[in-house]
């Protein structure tokens, strides 16, 4: 049997991709909706401040819940002048109150970087301030460069490897 699978869509703002499907010469379509999603570094352009790129990022969001994603997330990126999310959790904050549906979250919050109390606080305090609208991605990545992460925090090496600790404790906090 011969198969052909090809996916179709027009615009990065699409809500729907279509599925070909061709069986021995006879064409089946189906039509599937898939859940859209960005997820935004905060990208500071040439010639823009740090309020204008998270202003751009407020607009990209309520764009983008007005076209049909699903979700806006942001990633966690440290001590780069042109990235522009390095505070993620508060970001996050800011695009759920200038949003009304949307989900909003972490893609992601880099675990060996933090405390899984002081996380699990945040997010909490984000779930609770916009229920059934907080996302939580979790990483092992440093999200940076290795002497910045040597300043977020010395014993980082020894953090990365202990990832699955820091997700278990993180897991027992968050119940």
């Amino acid at each position: 049997m011969w198969l052909k699978i090809g996916l179709i869509f027009t615009s990065i703002f699409s809500k729907t991709i279509l599925l070909l499907l061709h069986f021995d010469s006879s064409k089946i379509m189906i039509k599937k909706e898939i859940a859209y999603s960005i997820l935004d570094l905060a990208v500071v352009s040439e010639g823009k401040s740090f309020r204008q790129t998270f202003d751009d990022s407020v607009a990209i969001a309520q764009l983008a819940e007005n076209s049909g994603y699903k979700r806006y997330w942001l990633a966690e990126h440290h001590n780069m002048d042109a990235i522009g999310s390095s505070a993620t959790s508060i970001l996050i904050g800011k695009i759920a109150e200038e949003t009304q549906h949307i989900r909003v979250g972490s893609g992601g919050i880099m675990l060996p970087n933090h405390s899984p109390l002081i996380i699990a606080e945040q997010f909490g305090t984000l779930g609770t301030l916009y229920p059934n609208r907080i996302d939580l991605g979790l990483g092992r990545a440093p999200g940076t460069d290795q002497a910045t992460a040597s300043a977020i925090r010395s014993d980082f090496s020894k953090q990365r490897c202990s990832f699955h600790l820091k997700f278990k404790k993180f897991k027992r906090i968050f119940r």
